[in-house]
């Protein structure tokens, strides 16, 4: 049973990321598919080890439309799903899970700790296989492969600190059956401590970035991909629902008893240590092609797609003539819509910018990025302007998958504006990538020190290559001589349109501690009504969520909870 599981675990890795495994798979007896066969003291080649190294690659998340079909911003105030049943992210915005019904497909304990055992496998044993091959001046390629495990592992760590808390910490022992699995949870800070040191560990043991064979290594960790995960952590553990602001005070394993401004520091400087020694990275000038051209360096870290175009035919606008045209699964919300400033960068709320609402002229003038990210009625899609209005060609009467919101999303997809059919485009999952090192400094320092000239900098650089005008000032729409608190709200808001569908505005409420602010409120769409050719617009609420204290963190599993009595359960989550 353990060489079948085994032997399915490397063709999955085969198939994700499109190496063809060798033709010794097929001729090798199934029993003699042992640890000794993949890590074999003969293999200088290191054929099978490779192999079992994608394996553990294969176990990481590629973030479109992961969440049962839907975007994991589809349960936040960003977006809502277009599906017309009461699916995971359904469940998730309403908060209709317990410890005993989980939602799997992001609730993934079992998952994370399987990728976890992958992982150490691969490190127990990759110093027997005599690689020839060098990196780094003359390094055997052992150590680097033996580190972008130890990443993998540590990143599957943080998603599960960041989803529970305090974890169980098994380090490098492989655990197999009838050993005593009952382990009791580490502590919040422990978890964090244990995952830095791994990544300080590691840095000088990996390729750098960029990659040369980007055809066959692009997808490699690198040290950059290290650093970049160690600043996330800290920006993470300093936040306020671990630092300060812990849902039971006194819980270690919920997080930090005590409140401490130098964690922010240290957050802080792990970023500037990111910016100050990897100046191969920088934002690319067209945001757009942050997400569809390989190799950009904003990329720091992705997890491998393809060319194709299944972003496209899931999210795209329904309406035109093929069904693969466009599925419309996502919907944006009036509240993300809302959130992009005006090409002056000043709020919509201001009122002194140039918004005005009405159909016609509210998208006029915004912040580039909001068509960067959202289709409307009006926007050019596929040579054709769309008609988002109610019975219009992309709205159609009739219960079928189409927008809620009047909106479609348009992030991730190739440039169709002008196109007459979809056509492949690269998609990979960019987990890691410039933007958001500069904004985690950004939110670090002023939460540290206030907003100086260097946190400045970072909304000016970002609106800058957004393509927000800089003014008379140049300051492009900031205010001079903001507090910490003036300053915050900027960042948050610069985080949410610059990432957004990025997987972070989920947890980023979550460790600001504004869930229960921001989750207890509908989510708005509009409705655009036709009333001979003229459009009326209506603000309405398209779903109302919840939000309890509890759901901060995640229930630990009500099955692991009740075979392991040293397991103990997250705070108001008995069953």
């Amino acid at each position: 049973m353990k060489i079948k599981k085994f032997m399915l675990m490397l063709g999955v890795g085969c198939a994700l990321f499109n190496t063809s495994c060798t033709d010794d798979y097929e001729i090798v007896p199934l029993e003699q598919f042992t640890l000794d066969f993949v890590f074999s003291e003969t293999d200088s080649l290191g054929n099978q080890a490779y192999q079992y190294l994608n394996s553990v690659y294969s176990q990481m998340q590629n973030g479109h439309n992961r969440v049962g079909g839907d975007y994991l911003d589809a349960a936040t105030d960003d977006a809502i799903s277009s599906s017309l049943t009461e699916n995971d992210v359904y469940k998730l915005a309403t908060g209709q899970y317990t410890a005993a019904t989980q939602i799997g497909s992001d609730m993934r304990w079992s998952q994370y700790y399987a990728g976890i055992r992958t992982a150490t496998t691969f490190i127990t044993n990759i110093d027997r296989v005599p690689l020839m091959d060098t990196f780094n001046d003359g390094q055997p390629l052992n150590r680097a492969w033996k580190s972008e495990a130890r990443f993998i592992r540590a990143l599957h760590y943080f998603n599960l600190v960041k989803r529970y808390g305090g974890v169980p910490l098994l380090g490098d022992h492989v655990y197999q059956l009838g050993e005593d699995m009952e382990l009791p949870r580490n502590t919040f800070e422990e978890c964090v401590d244990y995952i830095v040191s791994e990544l300080d560990a590691i840095r000088d043991s990996l390729r750098t970035a960029p990659i040369t064979d980007l055809s066959t290594k692009g997808h490699a960790v690198t040290r950059e991909a290290a650093m970049a995960l160690k600043a996330r952590v800290l920006l993470y553990a300093a936040s306020p629902l671990f630092n300060g602001q812990n849902i039971d005070p006194s819980n270690e394993l919920t997080g930090y008893t005590d409140y401490s401004a130098e964690r922010w520091k240290q957050a802080a400087d792990a970023a500037k240590y990111f910016i100050d020694n990897y100046t191969f990275f920088k934002l690319v000038p067209e945001f757009q092609k942050v997400f569809t051209v390989d190799a950009n360096p904003e990329i720091i870290f992705f997890r491998q797609g393809g060319n194709n175009r299944s972003i496209e035919t899931t999210n795209g606008p329904v309406g035109f003539s093929s069904q693969n045209l466009g599925n419309g699964r996502t919907s944006p919300a009036q509240n993300l819509v809302d959130a992009f400033p005006m090409l002056d960068g000043k709020s919509i709320s201001d009122s002194s910018s140039m918004y005005r609402y009405s159909v016609s002229s509210m998208y006029q003038n915004r912040d580039p990025r909001l068509k960067k990210t959202v289709l409307h009625n009006g926007s050019t899609w596929l040579n054709t302007s769309l008609e988002t209005y109610q019975g219009g060609k992309n709205n159609p009467a009739g219960a079928t998958q189409k927008t809620k919101t009047s909106y479609y999303l348009r992030k991730f997809m190739g440039a169709f504006e002008n196109e007459a059919n979809y056509y492949d485009v690269r998609h990979n999952w960019i987990s890691f990538r410039y933007a958001e090192v500069l904004l985690n400094f950004a939110e670090a320092q002023n939460e540290y020190a206030g907003p100086g000239d260097d946190v400045y900098k970072v909304i000016k650089d970002l609106r800058a290559r957004a393509g927000i005008e800089a003014g008379n000032d140049g300051m492009y729409g900031l205010n001079s001589g903001m507090d910490k608190e003036e300053m915050r709200a900027v960042i948050q808001n610069e985080r949410r349109i610059e990432l957004a569908f990025e997987e972070h505005r989920y947890w980023d409420i979550r460790r600001w501690k504004t869930a229960e602010d921001v989750l207890n409120q509908p989510v708005e769409g509009l409705v655009i009504i036709n009333s001979a050719g003229v459009m009326i617009p209506n603000f309405v609420d398209v779903l109302s969520t919840s939000f309890e204290k509890r759901q901060y963190l995640y229930p630990i599993p009500y099955s692991e909870v009740i075979k392991n009595q040293n397991m103990v359960q997250n705070p108001g989550w008995e069953r």
